[in-house]
């Protein structure tokens, strides 16, 4: 979004967005959300989003609609009243760890993204941030060896193989990161070549191109307003 010039345009006029998967946490039940203060609530399983409204909140974004997103509290483990509205965009990028678990989720995306990352700096992290969200180095560590670690094998990490694009070190490395800017530019520019344009509208994924290397996390690419590949208002 800094790369893209984006972080200072007012929210009504930006053509490129961040969603965030961690807003369709569901809402816990009371027995829930006393196991989750104590650490002991799975928050990395597929049953713990909200699917449905991440679905039809996604479908709205696609259709070119002003929506809002719900808004979690990550100390408290609670959806807020209040939501955040989210204007029609050309480019929306939607990232999670499990945005391509779901099939019916996964084949919104035009690009999809897999930012791999060494699991020691996942760890380190995942600690430093929830400590500052008030949580002790034991619930965390304790949560991480029995949700975290298994849940990320099982879910996440299989997913991999849906990505058009892996991309190693995460926010370090900047040839990913540049190449994917210029993309998004080239989208925005409406300069995206006839091949790209196939691919990108789902009638090919023979363009996957892994930048070498390898370490793990998740996050995607998706829809948004409109797209200039298209006479209708179809999105990226």
């Amino acid at each position: 979004m800094e790369l893209l010039g984006q972080n200072e345009v007012e929210q009504r006029q930006r053509k490129v967005l961040i969603l965030s998967q961690d807003s369709f946490y569901k809402v816990l039940t009371a027995e829930q959300q006393a196991k989750a203060l104590k650490g002991q609530y799975n928050f990395d399983h597929p049953d713990a989003f909200d699917n449905d409204l991440m679905h039809s909140t996604l479908k709205n974004i696609v259709e070119g609609k002003t929506v809002e997103v719900p808004t979690y509290d990550f100390v408290t483990h609670s959806r807020l009243a209040e939501t955040t509205v989210v204007y029609p965009a050309d480019v929306v990028l939607f990232e999670g760890i499990l945005v391509f678990y779901n099939q019916d989720i996964r084949d919104m995306f035009h690009l999809r993204l897999f930012v791999d990352t060494d699991s020691d700096v996942r760890l380190s992290r995942r600690v430093l941030r929830d400590m500052k969200r008030g949580r002790d180095l034991e619930q965390i560590l304790t949560q991480y060896t029995t949700f975290v670690k298994p849940a990320f094998e099982e879910f996440c990490l299989p997913t991999k193989k849906y990505a058009d694009v892996i991309i190693p070190r995460g926010v370090d490395n900047m040839v990913a990161i540049n190449l994917i800017v210029q993309h998004i530019q080239d989208i925005l520019n409406g300069d995206i070549c006839k091949w790209q344009r196939g691919a990108l509208n789902g009638h090919s994924r023979t363009y996957k191109r892994p930048f070498p290397e390898q370490a793990e996390s998740g996050a995607v690419l998706a829809a948004g307003k409109r797209s200039h590949l298209e006479s209708s208002s179809r999105p990226h």
